[in-house]
């Protein structure tokens, strides 16, 4: 069994107040085609959506980067046609808020993995090499096969994303694909 892990593909991770830019711009119509056609065909799809709070002093990424993804403002909506894409199948798709890159820290998902029988996840979206990476290295250490969409996976920085995908192949053992 598998599932698709949708990672972050916000109005402000893709050109909002904490862009990818034109790579994700580039990659959203690939997005919205991967997560509708795991929702058509019946698989588990997630949409893992950071969330953070204004002006939250304890939380480490406010040290790090401008506020982004704050609840209750469109830049957390998700960006582009992958908003109707969700809302077209809102009922088989779980919303899954998250507060650190990684889409299992902090969170359920682990748990409704497991539930479903599922053994394989498909990662896409953004930061290839922060929240999608951080999402692949736990999928790794709880036993998950990994798929990350070449295709569908963007960053802000060229290097850190081919890295990454380096990364996900040469010491997680991830099958990298793209569209045929």
């Amino acid at each position: 069994m598998r599932a698709l892990i949708v990672i972050d593909f916000t109005n402000d991770f893709v050109d909002g107040s904490l862009p990818v830019g034109q790579p994700g711009i580039d990659i959203a119509p690939r997005i919205s085609e991967l997560t509708q056609a795991f929702a058509d065909n019946g698989d588990y799809v997630v949409m893992a959506v950071d969330l953070h709070e204004d002006n939250d002093p304890y939380h480490p990424e406010s040290k790090l980067f401008p506020p982004h993804n704050l609840r209750g403002t469109e830049g957390r909506g998700l960006y582009g046609s992958l908003k109707d894409v969700y809302e077209q199948n809102q009922a088989s798709i779980y919303w899954m808020d998250k507060t650190r890159y990684s889409a299992f820290s902090g969170t359920d998902l682990a748990l409704k993995l497991r539930e479903r029988g599922i053994t394989e996840v498909h990662l896409i979206g953004v930061c290839t090499d922060i929240c999608v990476l951080h999402t692949a290295v736990d999928a790794y250490n709880m036993g998950f096969s990994i798929v990350v969409h070449e295709d569908a996976v963007a960053s802000f920085n060229p290097d850190g994303h081919l890295w990454a995908l380096g990364h996900f192949r040469g010491s997680l053992g991830a099958a990298v694909v793209t569209a045929e």
